[in-house]
């Protein structure tokens, strides 16, 4: 491998954020440049060894800027866009990620939470994570553009981030943790939007939870119309935490819901 190639994809890369862009296929580069693959693999090496490339997955790359060099990588929501296009799955940025758009920032996720149509394994780059999670169309969710380093991101509202954290309580964290993010989420939902996320969703047993946690959290007027759209549909009694028994709960007739532990968020 000459130089002059090293030198020229190393003068591509540090080109890319200029036109706003911090990531790049393999092909892509190859293509540009004429370089073989195994070419581009030595010189990719090397950026990578200095901290100027890291590769996410497969041919996908992101270009780091000196800013970021100490670290080696981007934040997840600089790629995440051009990744799952890449990966060519329809996605949005949900649960834990979502609520801190939404200024729920108490409870910061370890890896950047996206929700796609199909199972991905998780993303581990050098300290910054992305984890996946599956719902059978996500297209459904409602999601609102927020703009980003590198363009817009579809991240679900408020009212379907609820729904969602509910949906994956267990993923989330545990109902302490969904509950301390819901204290600080509550605020910003809508209760009609809150029943088109619930509808939309579909999964009674998630709704009947999570009303009962919006009144543990101060919001029984905002969750009245769901407690409406829920009675409606007759729900069979669920359980607040599913893996525990009934032995010692109690029932809450609002909800329709036994509550069979005991459940504290970390805000008053």
């Amino acid at each position: 491998m000459s130089n002059k190639r090293s030198r020229s994809l190393a003068a591509w890369v540090e080109a890319l954020p200029a036109q706003g862009r911090y990531s790049f296929t393999r092909s892509e580069a190859m293509t540009a440049l004429g370089l073989t693959r195994k070419a581009f693999n030595r010189v990719a090496a090397r950026l990578s060894a200095v901290r100027r490339l890291a590769r996410i997955r497969g041919e996908f790359y992101v270009v780091v800027p000196l800013e970021h060099a100490a670290v080696g990588v981007v934040p997840a929501d600089w790629f995440i866009g051009e990744l799952m296009k890449y990966l060519a799955r329809p996605f949005y940025v949900g649960m834990l990620s979502a609520a801190q758009y939404h200024g729920a920032a108490h409870q910061r996720p370890q890896a950047y939470q996206v929700v796609t149509d199909r199972p991905i394994r998780p993303i581990a780059c050098r300290g910054v994570g992305v984890r996946f999670f599956v719902k059978r169309d996500p297209a459904k969710t409602a999601v609102q553009m927020i703009k980003g380093v590198t363009g817009y991101i579809p991240i679900s509202t408020p009212d379907a981030t609820a729904v969602d954290l509910v949906c994956y309580t267990r993923q989330a964290g545990g109902l302490d943790r969904v509950l301390t993010v819901l204290q600080e989420l509550a605020e910003h939902l809508d209760p009609k939007r809150l029943v088109q996320a619930a509808e939309a969703d579909g999964q009674l047993a998630s709704v009947q939870r999570l009303g009962w946690l919006l009144d543990q959290a101060g919001f029984a007027r905002k969750a009245a119309p769901l407690a409406q759209w829920m009675k409606a549909r007759k729900p069979l009694p669920a359980k607040l935490e599913p893996s525990r028994p009934l032995r010692g709960s109690r029932r809450d007739p609002r909800w329709n819901l036994w509550i069979n532990t005991q459940v504290e968020g970390d805000l008053a």
